[in-house]
């Protein structure tokens, strides 16, 4: 069949990576695609929330499978446009609809549902910029540090952790009165802070069944020791190596059931991925935020270490028949490094020559912000490489990803050297 993945980071390129890897696949489509996706499937200029040009697209050279990476598509309504179209329903969208999207869309929607449906998390309570200073009473009821996450989509930079209750209160009216965040701020979440060490779920689900995929650790913040701003990933390594049977036993029982009951229970059509944001707290799982799609840098992690055919799971997704699908694991461990621009998460320079990337052997490098430019490819985000390798353990695999950084050149390249520093 010919498939269509839509995004242009490190996470599409990675699908497309494992896509190939399918007999299943016939042709290879990326909406819009990077300088790396190019090299494997042919690259659309379409932007992933253009649904009338992705219509076309799809119609003129018969796609019969539509795999969403990012967010916003999904949180836009890409599922029911296809459903509700008679010359689209019958393609396969791998994404959950509109409605079920809002677990990302709106940290609110999603505090609801886990209340509701029993999934244990932090206590919070939200508020908007008529009860800014409700919110700053409230805040004055939480131990520090105090979580403010700005509602809506802030493309994984919308929460804030703040030590100085001072400080949290003007930065609450910061994000509330004066649009920190644009509109996703328009409301904020205030949370009690969970102190545990973070990890990522993913779950695949048909709506009814659902299969666990690897788990994954990522490191948000720029600088080394988690440290300084936040970011959309530094980097990510998996399994996670303190995330024993017993525990991961616990996430099934205690998040992931009564999550993809959920979706039934309040009718969310969902054929897709779940990532599931977890903190251990002593030996108990507790859940951060819902994600509608993989995260990233984890898909550079966990569908590495994916053997299972992905286009099949997809194929089984769309007709309902996860169960009777198993999914098979490659025991090693994969670790993830991502190459950014200087300057990255504020502002940085595009367009600067990469080289090198071909002289890599021991790694897998997936492009996430790069394009080509008169035959050399350049930068053209923040995140620009995701470099990817196996090991018996995190620091086997870690040590590869390292060596090949060195053969890899951009001008102001940064990068961790202290990922896993807390396993």
């Amino acid at each position: 069949m010919n498939i269509l993945v839509l995004g242009s980071g490190g996470r599409e390129h990675t699908f497309a990576w494992k896509i190939k890897q399918s007999a299943k696949c016939d042709k290879l489509f990326v909406a819009p695609g990077n300088a790396g996706t190019a090299q494997i499937a042919e690259n659309l200029p379409i932007s992933v929330n253009d649904f009338e040009a992705i219509k076309k697209a799809v119609l003129s050279n018969d796609i019969q499978m539509v795999v969403v990476g990012p967010e916003d598509p999904l949180v836009l309504g890409i599922y029911d446009y296809f459903q509700q179209d008679e010359v689209l329903k019958n393609i396969s969208v791998i994404g959950p609809s509109k409605a079920a999207a809002k677990l990302e869309g709106s940290k609110e929607f999603a505090k609801e549902f886990m209340i509701r449906h029993g999934v244990p998390t932090a206590k919070y309570d939200s508020f908007t910029a008529e009860t800014a200073e409700q919110g700053c009473e409230f805040l004055t009821s939480l131990q520090p540090p105090y979580v403010l996450k700005a509602d809506g989509l802030a493309a994984g930079k919308g929460v804030l952790i703040i030590d100085n209750l001072e400080e949290a209160q003007t930065e609450l009216r910061n994000m509330l009165l004066n649009a920190k965040f644009g509109q996703a701020s328009d409301k904020v979440v205030i949370e009690e802070f969970l102190s545990g060490i973070e990890l990522s779920c993913f779950v695949l689900t048909d709506g009814k069944s659902y299969k666990i995929l690897p788990t994954a650790k990522d490191y948000k913040r720029i600088g080394e020791g988690d440290t300084g701003l936040n970011t959309g990933g530094m980097g990510a390594i998996s399994p996670v190596p303190f995330a024993t049977q017993e525990f991961l036993d616990k996430v099934e029982e205690k998040v992931v059931k009564p999550t993809i009951d959920g979706f039934a229970k309040d009718n969310l059509p969902y054929k897709g991925f779940v990532f599931i944001g977890l903190m251990k707290v002593g030996e108990e799982p507790y859940v951060i935020e819902y994600n509608v799609r993989m995260g990233d840098p984890e898909t550079e992690v966990v569908l590495p270490r994916l053997k299972s055919d992905l286009v099949e799971i997809f194929e089984a997704i769309a007709d309902g028949k996860l169960s009777k699908k198993t999914l098979e694991t490659d025991e090693r461990t994969a670790t993830t490094v991502m190459m950014v621009s200087g300057g990255y998460p504020e502002d940085y320079e595009k367009g600067k020559v990469i080289s090198g990337i071909d002289s890599v052997s021991d790694s897998i490098v997936f492009h996430a912000g790069t394009t080509l430019k008169d035959g050399n490819v350049v930068t053209s985000g923040g995140r620009v490489l995701a470099v990817t390798s196996y090991g018996n353990d995190f620091k086997e695999a870690l040590k590869k990803s390292y060596n090949s950084i060195e053969k890899i050149r951009f001008e102001k390249q940064y990068y961790r050297t202290d990922l896993g520093f807390d396993l």
